[in-house]
């Protein structure tokens, strides 16, 4: 049985640093439905003064081509004695430069390595993952705010769909995807249109296409960003059903930030916008689909999360714990739940 060590990638979240081995580990364990064996014996080892993840197993070349997506993977070592490493080579999923997650920087913005983790999570959980090395995959995230998902879901060669209701955060990520790709000399078209049910104005539509090269975009091969401005629980008619593999979501933490309830005013209780959207972001998904979900725990119990989820005939998928702190009032944690009829 060969060991292996995964040196962890810096964060510039120093919180998010001091808990990414744990996290690490309930993530590698979620990468095990696709890897062609068991690993084991996984810990967190500290070698020459360096932490790392540490596993044993016997990997095969796809398995380390899933393994290099890991959120927070830097380098993969194979052990040959107890501090002796022999590099082994990453080919992580990479369609474009690492600035186009990396340059926004605002407030609010979710971490770019957690955004990474929950997208791995919940392409693990659902049919399609499988494909993910290989598959032209839609991810939907039914809160894009200024497009930190759906960025990574770019980076990873797949389509990306996102519902926004703040308008000049759609414009914000209109701006920033336009003069990334012309300031990258990449062939795009850009367009945001109205969007019209029974007659009357119902949203505005962004719509990017965009090629990773010159050479792809003549042979058809383009990448597409669609973005709604629109309120995530009223989009009945705007989109098709089934029209995603995955959707992931950041939901309002109720600290600073808020969602609309029923009334038109603002709730600081994710768990008020989870009852009212979930049913709609059912639709959206294909059978075997997955939806993955990051909240505050300390405004909303996992347990009513779940239910809700339940409710909506989700099937929860059990995932080691991946609680963390993120700052004095914020305990975030992540449900995975996924379409099975």
């Amino acid at each position: 049985m060969s060991r292996y060590a995964l040196l962890l990638a810096p964060s510039a979240n120093r919180v998010y640093a001091d808990q990414a081995g744990r996290l690490s580990r309930a993530e590698l364990a979620a990468f095990s439905p696709v890897l062609s064996g068991p690993l084991t014996d996984v810990a967190e080892t500290t070698i020459g003064g360096v932490g790392y993840l540490t596993f044993a197993g016997e990997l095969e070349a796809r398995d380390i081509a899933y393994l290099s997506n890991l959120s927070a993977a830097y380098a993969l070592f194979l052990q040959v004695e107890d501090e002796l490493l022999r590099p082994l080579t990453l080919s992580p999923l990479a369609s474009f430069d690492s600035d186009l997650i990396t340059i926004p920087k605002y407030a609010g913005k979710t971490n770019e390595q957690f955004t990474k983790l929950l997208l791995n999570l919940t392409l693990l959980a659902s049919a399609s993952a499988p494909r993910m090395l290989d598959g032209r995959l839609t991810v939907c995230d039914p809160l894009a705010g200024r497009g930190t998902t759906l960025n990574q879901a770019l980076m990873y060669g797949y389509d990306a769909l996102g519902i926004e209701i703040d308008g000049k955060d759609v414009e914000a990520y209109k701006l920033f995807l336009q003069t990334w790709l012309k300031r990258k000399r990449l062939k795009h078209t850009a367009d945001l249109i109205p969007v019209r049910r029974q007659g009357r104005r119902a949203a505005r539509r962004l719509e990017i296409t965009l090629a990773a090269s010159k050479e792809d975009h003549k042979a058809g091969d383009v990448r597409k960003v669609t973005v709604l401005h629109a309120d995530t629980t009223q989009i009945d008619g705007l989109l098709r059903a089934g029209c995603a593999d995955v959707l992931v979501a950041d939901l309002p933490y109720g600290v600073a930030h808020g969602s609309h309830d029923d009334e038109g005013g603002m709730s600081r209780r994710p768990l008020d916008l989870l009852e009212r959207a979930v049913p709609v972001w059912r639709t959206l998904l294909r059978t075997g689909g997955a939806i993955g979900l990051s909240w505050n725990t300390k405004v909303a119990k996992r347990e009513l999360a779940e239910d809700i989820l339940i409710a909506n005939g989700l099937e929860i998928v059990p995932h080691d714990d991946l609680s963390h702190r993120v700052d004095q009032g914020i305990e975030r944690d992540v449900v995975v739940a996924r379409k099975v009829g």
